[in-house]
């Protein structure tokens, strides 16, 4: 939730990547304002390859308050040498707008995705989202909502896209896991749930209303595999040890990059930064991850099932 100063994006964009397409600035609902805009990232010749590749779709983080994906082309652009087609996108932000516009922003990503993908050498029909903090939340909520109808009608959401079409889910440092706000010295106040939230219906309590902001409350109605990074510098560690736990339960693959304190690379959102090594581990094993659910069939999902017992080990 760090904010991006101008001068860091040279840092973190630094020795651009050359063997990669850049598709910048695409208007994804044709309103003209710069939140409705996502780049395109493609590997050289990727039109011509003789299948369409998978495609990864990235929400940069920022406390839902700030935020762009400027700085997220040197890691957009990683992951498309691994063999991807990735999009970058923006979407509105608080405190003008609310977690429901963001959703309808990312749904409107998808849409496009939908519809104009395959121009680009991508399949519409293997489909990876992500995000780091803010923006792996509003991924994981939008899957959530992709597999569970009733969430879905609580934010109105009309996807047009089948459930069976999105293939993984990528959290880097996010909190799919809402009530951890409510315990005590917590890094975010209660008013970041406010702020989020629509005006609460009478009589319906605070704890009740973060219900439908929380991702890991929506599991029960199927769930794609889940890559999770984090490590114990992270503000939202804990409730990235919960989700693991919860999907396990589920039998969701899940794979992890976890590290422990003593790695001083690996504060909230390092996987912006793809300098550090730990960086260039996490986007090896996301470009692992990708290639191993996109390419198979949704239906055979479940058999590649790896869950293994207890908290993920430090590393």
């Amino acid at each position: 939730m760090t904010r991006i100063a101008p001068g860091e994006l040279h840092k973190f964009n630094a020795d651009p990547i050359d063997t990669v397409d850049y598709h910048f600035d695409l208007d994804y609902v044709g309103d003209g304002i710069r939140d409705h805009r996502l780049d395109v990232l493609v590997p050289h010749d990727a039109v011509e390859a003789a299948e369409p590749l998978p495609v990864y779709i990235y929400f940069h983080g920022g406390g839902w308050t700030s935020g762009d994906k400027a700085p997220l082309t040197k890691y957009a652009a990683s992951q498309a040498t691994e063999g991807m087609v990735v999009i970058n996108a923006n979407y509105r932000m608080a405190t003008r707008f609310k977690i429901g516009h963001m959703l309808h922003d990312a749904n409107a990503v998808l849409t496009w995705v939908k519809r104009h993908i395959v121009e680009y050498g991508g399949d519409p029909t293997r489909i990876v989202i992500g995000g780091d903090s803010a923006g792996g939340h509003i991924a994981a909520l939008l899957t959530a909502a992709a597999n569970d109808a009733d969430l879905a009608a609580h934010f109105n959401l009309d996807l047009q896209i089948e459930p069976g079409h999105l293939r993984g889910l990528v959290q880097h440092c996010s909190i799919a896991d809402f009530s951890v706000m409510f315990e005590r010295h917590f890094v975010l106040s209660l008013n970041f749930l406010r702020m989020l939230l629509p005006e609460r219906e009478r009589g319906t309590s605070l704890r009740d209303a973060a219900r439908f902001l929380s991702p890991i409350e929506w599991l029960d109605k199927g769930f794609p595999p889940v890559f999770i990074t984090t490590s114990e510098r992270d503000y939202f560690y804990r409730a990235n040890l919960n989700f693991i736990e919860a999907l396990r339960r589920r039998s969701v693959l899940v794979d992890t990059v976890i590290y422990g304190r003593h790695r001083t690379n690996t504060r909230h959102t390092w996987q912006q930064d793809a300098r550090h090594p730990e960086s260039q581990e996490v986007y090896r094993r996301l470009g692992s991850f990708v290639r191993k659910v996109a390419a198979l069939p949704a239906q055979a999902k479940q058999a590649l099932a790896q869950a293994v017992p207890g908290e993920p080990a430090l590393a």
